[in-house]
């Protein structure tokens, strides 16, 4: 089990700090340490760093033992100032003969730039093991137009807590600003899986985030629902700040896996909650200025109808999807709401990486943004 800190909760004694003044590798305790050198983007519009450490199993033989491992990440600036991390390890009772390794990891975040990283490991018997390395974080040219969520220089620790509430954002007025519908489908990219994943739950949400974040929104309304379960299983109407914690919970009632009996006499059950969801949301759509379909492929065994869609009728706002899909060239075709957005003549977008994510969220809000004026400028005369 490891518990983790940064900053302020980490409390070094004076021969760690020593330890990690020195700039060379001390090997007391013998273990393998992975640095990444190379941060990478995420779906969070995180730049990620961090390290793995394998330690032979052997190394570790007792009643039990405990790991600390402290390390201080530095930005190559002037007057930057150091960013402390610390992680425990508690080591269960381990044979002498025991054979094998056992893994450890531990992860920062960081806006662009160099960081000096200085880490250090030890045991309940004071036997260190040091290492020093260098990370840059940087966009590629293709990316430059990504705002990262941290400043160049600034370090964080990794959030795994992806239902954490945002910062406010100072939002266009009613009048002015957009008012936009996502229907969000919370299922794992394979449909067979009984469990999603803590990495696409966490680009669903980041998708969410991002869309949310837009100052040109003046209220959203947010519609969970998973078509494997045919049902909503979250909404939350005209709404300027997500209510994360209410996600969460609703989230964690997903029975993802099980099969409903009664359901299975039911054909073409997904098609018909579909057709009738998107029927219900454009009902009920009065002042939305566009609806946002989002989440994985939905591969269905038969497709929402031409004639049910017909009866929707002509929507009077566009219609976009939020594909995401990561990898597109084993799933190449069409699903079933990339198949509705088509038949109203929507746009979908294929998110596979961050900077998909990014430009299909900016190129779509202004796009509902320009839509939304087009049709003022034109009820009031002004566009002929």
């Amino acid at each position: 089990m490891g518990e983790s800190g940064a900053g302020d909760d980490v409390r070094l004694i004076q021969t760690d700090l020593a330890a990690l003044e020195l700039d060379e590798n001390r090997k007391d305790l013998p273990c393998n340490v992975t640095p990444v050198r190379k941060a990478t983007l995420g779906f969070d519009l995180h730049m990620h760093a961090g390290y793995g450490v394998t330690i032979p199993l052997r190394e570790l033989a007792g009643d039990g033992n405990r790991l600390t491992i402290i390390f201080r990440v530095t930005p190559q600036q002037e007057s930057a100032q150091p960013v402390f991390f610390t992680q425990y390890f508690r080591v269960p009772p381990i044979e002498a003969d025991a054979r094998g390794e056992t893994y450890l990891e531990g992860s920062f975040d960081m806006g662009e730039g160099v960081y000096k990283v200085d880490w250090l490991m030890r045991d309940v018997s004071k036997r260190l093991w040091t290492y020093h390395w260098e990370v840059e974080a940087t966009l590629p040219e293709r990316d430059k137009d990504i705002a990262l969520t941290l400043a160049p220089g600034e370090v964080a620790v990794s959030r795994y807590e992806v239902f954490e509430e945002d910062q406010p954002v100072t939002r266009a007025s009613p009048d002015n600003g957009i008012n936009v519908k996502v229907l969000v489908n919370f299922a794992p990219p394979n449909p067979n899986a009984a469990v999603l994943q803590p990495l696409d739950r966490s680009a669903l949400l980041s998708i969410v985030r991002n869309i949310a974040r837009d100052p040109r929104i003046s209220k959203f309304t947010l519609v969970a629902f998973n078509l494997q379960e045919r049902r909503v299983i979250f909404r939350q109407d005209e709404a300027s700040r997500i209510d994360y914690e209410g996600l969460r919970a609703a989230l964690e009632s997903l029975n993802l896996g099980t099969i409903d009996v009664g359901r299975l006499s039911q054909r073409n059950g997904e098609a018909l909650f579909l057709a009738e969801l998107l029927q219900r949301e454009v009902t009920e759509a009065k002042g939305v200025d566009a609806i946002v379909f989002a989440g994985p492929k939905a591969l269905l065994s038969q497709n929402v109808s031409s004639e049910d869609l017909r009866k929707i009728g002509p929507l009077p706002f566009p219609l976009f999807y939020l594909n995401y899909n990561l990898f597109p060239e084993v799933i190449p075709w069409r699903d079933a709401i990339g198949n509705v957005v088509r038949f109203f003549k929507g746009t979908e977008y294929t998110i596979t990486r961050p900077r998909d994510m990014w430009r299909a969220v900016g190129e779509m809000i202004s796009r509902i943004w320009q839509n939304k004026n087009e049709r003022q400028q034109l009820a009031s005369g002004e566009l002929k």
